[in-house]
């Protein structure tokens, strides 16, 4: 018999009862997590591309990982908000082709389980500001996903159930969705999840491009339209988030980590790392680490 697995995972960053008013005005916002949105009064919109979408009461709504929109509010609004991160087991998105927004009537069940995930996960705001620029720092993010470790497990796992189930709600229509001639192609998409599972190796724009056939410059001009970064600045940021967590978590020295991460020496990753976090490794392992 031939068993069936369940692959996917989440990780639970935010999760909120906001009510928001005309601030709540961003344009290119462009997340490196899921977005969901249960509205239960007042309106908003959401833009992306050339596509407008009315945050109206009773409707739940999807901006998946790395979709570029605008997020506008002209007068009141008061939702339900999840920020979630995908672990990505075998580097690929359950919406890895499907920047666009998603928007699906709520059920009495969906609301009930909106309300019940705050209720599990107590200080889950974002009290800093509303503004994803303010609050899209790595560092918090770490500080928000810790509370996951520290979760009693019965409610970690009564979480992964509704983060699963409301996720679920939205596959039907990532299948009905229609091509997009202009989206970028899923291969390219892929190479994300590609460079997250492989940051120790070699990674050049040149080697990148051959496994997609494409050529470097063309390359580069997708990832900054999928990512708002060149291809080596996303993969220096993504290797100095892990550096972060290596840091923060472990006892290992700069050196080990640095080499952990692909840099070719401590001087080249102290570099980048101080470019990226304003602070050197070292003065950053000063202010965050707890030793074991």
């Amino acid at each position: 018999m031939i068993r069936r697995v369940l692959k996917e995972s989440f990780v639970l960053l935010h999760i909120d009862h906001v009510r928001l008013d005309d601030k709540w005005n961003y344009r290119n916002v462009l997340s490196p997590y899921h977005r969901l949105y249960f509205i239960d009064g007042g309106q908003g919109l959401i833009c992306h591309k050339k596509q407008t979408w009315t945050l109206e009461p009773g409707f739940i709504y999807l901006i998946p990982a790395f979709t570029l929109c605008n997020l506008n509010c002209s007068g009141h609004l008061s939702q339900y908000f999840i920020h979630f991160f995908e672990d990505l087991g075998d580097g690929f998105s359950l919406f890895h082709n499907s920047n666009t927004v998603f928007k699906v009537r709520a059920s009495d069940m969906d609301i009930g389980n909106f309300k019940r995930l705050l209720q599990i996960n107590p200080g889950r705001k974002i009290n800093r500001s509303d503004n994803p620029r303010i609050y899209e720092k790595q560092a918090y993010y770490q500080e928000y996903e810790q509370l996951n470790n520290v979760q009693p497990y019965d409610l970690f796992l009564e979480t992964q159930g509704i983060l699963l189930q409301l996720v679920s709600k939205f596959l039907p229509l990532k299948t009905q969705q229609p091509a997009d001639p202009c989206s970028i192609p899923s291969n390219v998409v892929d190479l994300l999840g590609f460079i997250q599972i492989n940051l120790g190796k070699t990674l050049t724009v040149n080697n990148l491009a051959k496994m997609v056939n494409l050529h470097p410059d063309y390359l580069s001009r997708l990832f900054v339209k999928l990512t708002g970064q060149r291809p080596l600045s996303y993969i220096h940021n993504k290797r100095i988030e892990r550096a972060q967590h290596l840091i923060v978590t472990t006892d290992m020295s700069l050196t080990q980590i640095s080499e952990a991460m692909g840099f070719d020496n401590v001087q080249h990753f102290s570099k980048v790392f101080k470019k990226i976090t304003s602070l050197t490794p070292g003065r950053y392992r000063d202010q965050h680490h707890t030793p074991a």
